[in-house]
């Protein structure tokens, strides 16, 4: 009579065992589950930002074969004739010359492609809204005339430039590389216009905050979904406009700057590209680090 405890033991911790590895079957499914749901939801967000700036894109061609012109660039008498907002009488003002330029004040040679509060980069979405050729209504921009209220912050931005679909604070807004010294700073063609996209901070008159806030992972994708794969050449490239606007701020870590070049650049947390470290080599997004997913990342997409 003395083993049947022992048996009933025996058993009892066997179906322990068998409970435990069915629970632990369990959590590994939940885990697998979360992950390829967090995988999903992120290529569902590349593809909507890819599809944003298609559409974009379409809405620009629209536009210049309708009035001859890009957004913004089209000048008077044709705007006021066209009904859009009365130019300016300055370059950047709306002077059609084919580059999207803002003005630092309403006057002779304050223009410059990487301006974004007054002229051409700000009325381009404006002129799109107003044709009706994209779905939000912008109307706030002046070829002419500072913001209302500067520094442009918060909420305010979003009557200046659309929200990105990548979403954390992001923002879709166009520049031209005016001149050399304005590219400078990465892998830019002077007087070609780009679709910049960052986590814009600050709107002001000669001022344009922003910040990285895209994954390397979404980086990597959206450049690999439209062109080469790589962060310092070709149509996508891993930069956007920050600081005093007079700078194009090269994202090989986060906030920092620095021409493109196949220098020593170690994978690290804060870095959007590196080249293993190896002096000469290629650069390439760093998904190994982390697995991508460090916000160290932002890009500008020309214009086609």
């Amino acid at each position: 009579m003395q083993f049947r405890p022992a048996i009933k033991s025996q058993f009892a911790l066997g179906f322990t065992l068998i409970e435990l590895s069915i629970v632990l079957v369990i959590i590994g499914l939940i885990i697998g589950g979360v992950l390829v749901g967090r995988d999903l939801i992120s290529a569902a967000r590349v593809r909507a930002q890819i599809s944003q700036i298609q559409k974009y894109q379409v809405a620009v061609h629209a536009f210049q074969a309708k009035y001859g012109y890009l957004p913004g660039d089209i000048p008077d008498p044709a705007a006021t004739n066209y009904g859009f907002q009365t130019r300016g009488t300055f370059s950047g003002e709306g002077d059609g010359d084919n580059v999207l330029e803002g003005v630092f004040f309403n006057g002779d040679g304050d223009n410059k492609g990487t301006w974004e509060a007054i002229g051409e980069t700000a009325v381009f979405w404006v002129d799109l809204s107003t044709a009706n050729l994209i779905d939000a209504g912008f109307n706030t921009a002046s070829t002419t005339a500072n913001p209302p209220i500067v520094p442009v912050t918060g909420a305010g931005i979003s009557s200046y430039f659309p929200y990105a679909k990548l979403g954390r604070g992001n923002y879709v807004y166009v520049y031209s590389g005016t001149s050399t010294g304005e590219c400078s700073f990465h892998a830019c063609t002077a007087g070609t216009a780009y679709y910049g996209i960052s986590a814009v901070t600050s709107l002001g008159t000669g001022s344009f905050l922003a910040n990285p806030a895209m994954t390397v992972a979404e980086a990597n994708a959206i450049d690999q979904k439209i062109d080469d794969d790589l962060p310092q050449s070709g149509s996508v490239l891993a930069m956007y406009l920050g600081f005093s606007n007079a700078n194009i701020v090269g994202a090989t870590g986060a906030g920092t700057q620095g021409p493109p070049g196949t220098g020593q650049t170690a994978p690290t947390a804060t870095t959007c590209y590196d080249n293993g470290n190896v002096n000469g080599a290629q650069q390439h997004y760093s998904i190994e680090v982390g697995g991508g997913a460090n916000i160290n990342c932002a890009l500008s997409l020309q214009f086609q």
